[in-house]
């Protein structure tokens, strides 16, 4: 699933290209797609796009009086649209989930849509039609936590302080901390030195001092990275120390990445950086290393 840095770097790309194009249309291709009821997508109808920004792993298409709050989800992508030479924009596109279509410009080859697409059987992608005076205090984006990318050592200090969880869940919990997912947990916990089922409690201030500055460091590389791209990475072209590098060499001592295998993801760590050389036990029944 696409995190914070990916997120961002696309709302960039896109609100450099759409800002200040006029919507004409909204199309939900499946009754999942839109989310929401009140206010309609119509109220935007007409009026330019003034920014496509982000708040978590959410896409915030905004409008004066609406924006559309997109979320990709595991294989869901946001991708401009431009029609074929002498014809119309196809009315069942694969994959496709909804459309935002635009003003065309006097540029051919510039594209008239954002077309959310989802791979895959779920379909669980979608946007939510939302107020922008109150985008940031409805949901679904009301109960999302501090950003990864600015969170404070004595923000994170608090909420490790009122929520004993393992820190690699805690992560991962959008309403602990919004934008990061299962790679960034893997490369935080790696950049910290600390286990991935350390328990937030017991890190205390210093221990959160010491996450804050991964997260933040973790965060400003992926983002670096993604913003030398044109267009989203997959996951497998993200740069990581630990994510999915199960068997291979850790880059900092040279130790095995080891795996701790659940049914949707999977937590990787180096035992000689991590967890004093110890290999936790895969499965999700063990006594896992505090």
């Amino acid at each position: 699933m696409p995190e914070m840095p990916e997120i961002e770097a696309h709302a960039e790309r896109l609100s450099e290209r759409f800002a200040g194009r006029v919507l004409t249309g909204f199309t939900p291709f499946n009754f999942t797609a839109l989310k929401t009821a009140v206010p309609p997508p119509s109220e935007a109808f007409g009026r330019p796009l003034i920014e496509v920004g982000r708040r978590g792993k959410y896409l915030l298409v905004t409008f004066e009086p609406v924006t559309f709050v997109v979320h990709l989800m595991q294989g869901g992508r946001l991708v401009p649209e431009t029609p074929k030479p002498g014809k119309a924009l196809s009315a069942k596109p694969r994959g496709g989930q909804a459309r935002l279509t635009f003003e065309p410009t006097d540029d051919t080859d510039e594209p008239t849509a954002l077309l959310l697409t989802e791979q895959g059987k779920e379909r669980r992608a979608g946007v939510w039609c939302v107020p922008t005076a109150d985008v940031l205090t409805t949901p679904p984006l009301d109960k999302l936590g501090p950003e990864a990318a600015t969170i404070t050592s004595d923000e994170l200090a608090g909420l490790f302080a009122a929520n004993s969880m393992r820190v690699h869940s805690f992560l991962r919990d959008q309403r602990m901390v919004a934008g990061i997912g299962r790679r960034l947990a893997n490369e935080i916990c790696h950049r910290a030195r600390i286990s991935p089922f350390a328990t937030t409690k017991r890190l205390g201030p210093e221990g959160a001092a010491v996450v804050a500055e991964a997260i933040h460091t973790c965060v400003a590389e992926s983002l670096a990275f993604e913003r030398t791209r044109g267009d989203m990475s997959s996951s497998k072209d993200r740069p990581s120390a630990m994510h999915s590098r199960t068997g291979d060499p850790c880059p900092v001592c040279g130790d095995v990445v080891r795996a701790v295998e659940y049914s949707g993801y999977t937590v990787n760590y180096c035992p000689t950086c991590q967890t004093g050389g110890k290999v936790l036990a895969d499965n999700t029944t063990s006594r896992f290393l505090k």
